[in-house]
């Protein structure tokens, strides 16, 4: 029997954080292990109680890494309808509020053993490695595959000084993802463009949309009007996600939309002036706050607006579609996946959003056939992976697979070449408190804390140990 494949997938958030970057990993992790065929291994951020307070909705906290692995495993499985067969590990990572992401504290590639690094996922490599130092991804792991989700570039771009900023971005994305990645797979065209990169769509829906896909599909094959609401939009209330193009349309072109009714739902910083904007406009939009795509709430609307052109592939587009709806969206890389889709309809100006939600109310959804629901399916997403990172093919590696026991010993056997050396300023830059701050680190963040190293079992770091030992020696003597 061939040894099995063992493959640890990092991301940058963890439920009950209903990001993308925290659910669809975990999708991932549950389909790639579910034949058997392969060892998983999900590696997740541990935040702080403070921390969680912050980032986790309806006062969800855990006080363990075991029970937050228990909320995890029984979510996904609940989902899914299998019990999942991956085991979760979890590295130090810390909130950034002005960023609103959570970061990586310390050397996370550490979290897996030298002897069990086979394949490495990094569920956005540049989130992942603009702090890291310590071992060299491509050196620790035979493979190193990087899955792009964000369009970072486009939401720095809305900031004051976006260009500038957006301008140094880029290079520092392209510098880092290069260094620490193999192969990078990029959802769409929308995202940032990287040397030798692939653009394949590696994301499915959650099955429970697809379940009421099909009871959607079964009314109207009964005859039954499956769809008695008009159009709606979900998403993350902050103007970035599609809230200021769709009102801005809705604004401009009231006269030729007399009638419509429009319900947005979510919850976010910018839910207040949302609400303001809309009760301006002399269309009925209704604002409501942020509830669950799948909820039944959302089962007997029609057609799903979504004019956002910051996602990378949409997730709740996908849902909407997967859901029997139609789709009106805007004609941008973003949505290239979803024209395969009979009832995805895209615009390219405010007369043709007029044109085809008009046309989207007046007519009843085309009916999904069995190979379109596929496509939209984790197990259809799973196969796109497996095809195009040829995980379960033979990789020869060019570099010795021997244990890394810090970076120069890696580096000094890679100082001929270009990558090498680029690798090592990284690693030297990365290493000064200094200067992580200016590149926007959180404070502190080379290293994780004594609260981290108890809650997660891990050695204390050098100088923390130091310490520690001095303050018992201290309470001794004080005894």
């Amino acid at each position: 029997m061939d040894k099995k494949r063992q493959i640890a997938i990092f991301t940058t958030a963890s439920l009950p954080w209903m990001t993308g970057t925290a659910v669809n990993p975990l999708f991932r992790a549950a389909y790639l292990a579910k034949d058997g065929e392969r060892i998983v291994t999900l590696v997740i951020p541990w935040l702080s109680l403070e921390d969680q307070k912050l980032v986790y909705p309806n006062n969800i906290t855990f006080s363990s890494p075991a029970e937050q692995e228990t909320y995890v495993h029984h979510w996904v499985d609940e989902r899914t309808g299998f019990k999942s067969d991956f085991s979760v590990l979890f590295y130090p990572g810390k909130f950034s509020l002005d960023k609103r992401s959570i970061l990586a504290v310390g050397d996370i590639s550490e979290r897996i053993p030298d002897e069990k690094a086979d394949i490495a996922i990094l569920e956005e490599p540049e989130h992942l490695t603009w702090y890291h130092h310590g071992k060299r991804w491509k050196i620790k792991f035979q493979l190193v595959v990087g899955i792009v989700h964000t369009n970072y570039l486009e939401y720095v771009r809305r900031e004051k000084n976006g260009r500038m900023k957006a301008f140094l971005l880029k290079y520092i994305n392209n510098w880092v993802v290069s260094i620490y990645c193999h192969k990078v797979i990029r959802l769409s065209a929308a995202t940032q463009e990287y040397p030798k990169s692939i653009i394949c769509n590696v994301h499915g829906v959650n099955p429970k949309f697809l379940e009421i896909g099909k009871k959607k599909l079964e009314q109207q094959q009964n005859g039954i009007q499956a769809f008695t609401k008009g159009a709606y939009y979900i998403g993350k209330m902050v103007w970035s996600k599609g809230y200021k193009e769709l009102l801005d349309l809705l604004r401009d072109h009231q006269k030729e939309l007399t009638g419509l009714e429009v319900d947005l739902y979510g919850t976010g910083e910018d839910s207040d002036q949302v609400q303001e904007t809309a009760k301006r406009l002399e269309l009925a939009v209704r604002v409501h706050p942020g509830r669950d795509h799948a909820d039944l709430l959302f089962h007997d609307y029609k057609v799903f607006l979504n004019p956002s052109t910051t996602d990378v592939v949409c997730t709740t587009t996908a849902e909407a579609l997967a859901m029997g709806k139609i789709v009106v969206c805007a004609n941008h890389p973003s949505n290239e996946f979803f024209k395969q889709f009979p009832n995805c309809r895209t615009y390219d100006n405010g007369d043709g959003f007029v044109k085809l939600t008009r046309h989207a109310l007046a007519e009843e959804p085309a009916q999904l056939t069995d190979a379109q629901r596929h496509e939209l399916s984790w197990e259809a997403a799973t196969e796109r992976f497996l095809r195009v990172t040829e995980l379960d093919q033979e990789f020869t590696r060019k570099l010795s697979k021997s244990p890394t026991k810090n970076f120069m010993s890696a580096s000094l056997g890679l100082s001929s070449s270009m990558e090498g050396a680029s690798a090592y300023v990284h690693h030297v830059a990365s290493g000064f408190e200094a200067t992580r701050r200016i590149f926007g680190a959180i404070p502190k963040s080379l290293q994780p804390d004594e609260e981290q190293c108890k809650e997660l079992g891990l050695p204390m770091p050098a100088g923390h140990a130091y310490l520690a030992i001095e303050e018992s020696k201290s309470s001794g003597v004080k005894g």
